[in-house]
């Protein structure tokens, strides 16, 4: 019977957070993807009936390329946030409790901004005009007529930039509850600082790892302002058209299509997360 209180008394623990859940994503997620199969009007907005004409004109090849630019940056993207933020997490973890607090409040002080203010000002520093851009010629680490705007290269920086934070604060989460003993331990058997740290604390983290790598990778792929602001014609990711659809053109269904293949991006990648941590632990352990 006690068993059976504690369950109950979980679940209404979790009924907040699934009542949020379904409210603001999965019902959202159902309209989107039932206004995918919807006629556009003349007005904007939806038509009556339904239809696959849709879905047949985002299967247009031309999509790809932006497909695959949009994977690729938040691919890349992922793979440096973690590069940086790995080392990061573990000296933050290592530290005395007031290096920790202000190395914290360091990683959270970009959040006090607005977004778009942070980007404007990523803007003017690569201007041909701005100081960073001045500094580099100066410095002769770059020719006078070099372009640090409207490029791949930009958008990848602020990209970067912009998600560092959240791939840094779940690995820190993950790296305070590490146990530091199994790293000296590592030491005394023989290995090296770089061995220790691959092999004892990288897989230590990895429930870290793994969150922060989903977030980072979700977060820069429905990115839109950005390649907007600093990238050029060359750049542009799927979350510019969709916000071009929502708009400009003023098509939903469209914009909705194009809205639910990001989504099965995300939810495909996480799907075989889940299944390799589900079933692939369990014969690695037996």
């Amino acid at each position: 019977m006690s068993t059976d209180r504690q369950s109950s008394k979980q679940w209404l623990l979790t009924l907040p957070s699934l009542a949020w859940l379904g409210v603001f994503f999965v019902i959202p997620a159902i309209l989107v993807i039932v206004t995918a199969f919807r006629p556009a009007d003349l007005h904007g907005g939806v038509g009556a009936g339904w239809t696959m004409a849709t879905v047949h004109e985002v299967s247009d090849p031309a999509y790809l390329p932006i497909l695959w630019r949009t994977v690729w940056f938040s691919g890349v993207t992922t793979l440096v946030c973690l590069a940086l933020s790995l080392p990061m997490a573990f000296q933050m973890a290592r530290v005395g409790p007031l290096m920790r607090q202000v190395l914290l409040l360091l990683v959270v002080i970009p959040f006090l901004s607005n977004f778009l203010i942070r980007i404007f000002a990523w803007k003017s520093l690569l201007h041909p005009e701005g100081p960073l851009t001045r500094l580099l010629i100066w410095l002769h680490f770059i020719p006078e007529d070099a372009m640090l705007l409207n490029n791949a290269g930009a958008v990848l920086l602020v990209l970067i930039y912009t998600q560092l934070p959240f791939a840094i604060l779940p690995l820190y989460a993950a790296a305070e509850k590490f146990d530091f003993g199994l790293l000296d331990a590592a030491r005394d058997l023989g290995a090296g600082p770089w061995r220790s740290f691959s092999k004892v604390f990288v897989p230590g983290v990895w429930r870290g790892i793994v969150s922060a790598a989903v977030m980072v990778f979700v977060c820069s792929l429905g990115q839109y302002v950005i390649p907007q602001m600093v990238g050029g014609a060359s750049d542009e990711m799927l979350g510019s058209k969709i916000a071009q659809r929502v708009f400009s053109d003023r098509n939903l269904p469209h914009a909705s299509v194009l809205a639910a293949g990001l989504m099965l991006v995300v939810l495909v990648p996480m799907l075989i997360v889940a299944v390799w941590q589900r079933f692939g632990r369990k014969e690695a352990v037996s």
